[in-house]
């Protein structure tokens, strides 16, 4: 993500108007536990990757799950963030308290080219845990990066995959609008179900958890409104979508989030579902 400011502003308004990274910290914390129990029971030594993990929140609260249940092994983390100032963001809070147990490995670069560093180095480094936080959308080909990665698991590994719900009414926008509004390369409308079908016809076993979610998205439809045009660029993913969108493109837009089959009215607030589904692939 080149525009680290404006990723953050949209980053911090899907905080504060929805429940998606609280719902995730709960998986973490009531889900994840006896996941990552079995995961490399014994060992002295435990290697966790995470791939585009931001500013390393979330991949810090599954660290100290990770400890939590393998408190006398040392883990090795393995962070792979394109992003300069995520990346300074995630080392100042690894240096707080508590992560003593953990040493970190910094690359301030995107999955894809950290893949093509491990195959020219021909790497056999082994991952007990590889998390993959609401960063596929970021990839040229996610089924690719996926099973790239998923081969570098040992026997008991696991891949952590957090993705929009294809059931979520915020799934459905971005497969509907996906062609007109982007032209980067990248695949952002892939949802847990694209992922759901590749593992099925790779055989490949998995456990799925649907983590609920809305989005109030009332102020959407105030025009003008500032915090109604910043939730747009949040829905869209697209920086200054009103000012920059053609009008018919808006209406569009507009019209399929006023759609009833796309949100809930809770006291007269237009909640918009943008539930996601965490994988816990073998």
């Amino acid at each position: 993500v080149k525009d680290y400011e404006n990723y953050l502003k949209s980053f911090e308004m899907l905080v504060a108007n929805s429940r998606e990274h609280q719902c995730m910290i709960e998986f973490i914390h009531t889900v994840l536990p006896d996941i990552l129990a079995r995961i490399g029971a014994g060992k002295n030594t435990l290697n966790m990757m995470g791939l585009g993990s931001g500013s390393g929140e979330i991949d810090l609260e599954i660290l100290k799950v990770m400890h939590g249940k393998h408190p006398d092994a040392k883990i090795e983390v393995e962070v792979v963030e394109p992003s300069y100032a995520m990346l300074n963001k995630y080392k100042t809070l690894s240096k707080m308290p508590g992560f003593d147990y953990a040493t970190f490995s910094w690359n301030e670069i995107t999955a894809e080219d950290f893949e093509n560093k491990l195959k020219k180095e021909n790497s056999a480094k082994k991952l007990h845990l590889i998390n993959m936080i609401q960063m596929l959308y970021y990839v040229k080909d996610p089924k690719a990066t996926l099973s790239f990665y998923q081969r570098l698991l040992h026997k008991s590994g696991k891949v952590l995959v957090i993705l929009l719900s294809d059931e979520s009414a915020w799934g459905r926008f971005l497969k509907t609008f996906h062609n007109q509004l982007y032209k980067d390369g990248f695949v952002k409308s892939v949802t847990s179900g694209d992922i759901k079908s590749f593992l099925d016809s790779k055989k490949i076993s998995y456990q799925n958890y649907k983590l609920q979610s809305l989005l109030d998205i009332t102020q959407c439809f105030i025009p003008g409104d500032e915090k109604g045009e910043q939730l747009l660029n949040v829905v869209t993913e697209v920086i200054d979508f009103s000012k920059n969108a053609p009008p018919e493109l808006k209406k569009e837009v507009l019209d399929f989030l006023k759609n009833p089959e796309n949100y809930q009215e809770v006291k007269n607030r237009i909640l918009f579902d943008c539930s996601t589904e965490a994988l816990v692939i073998d």
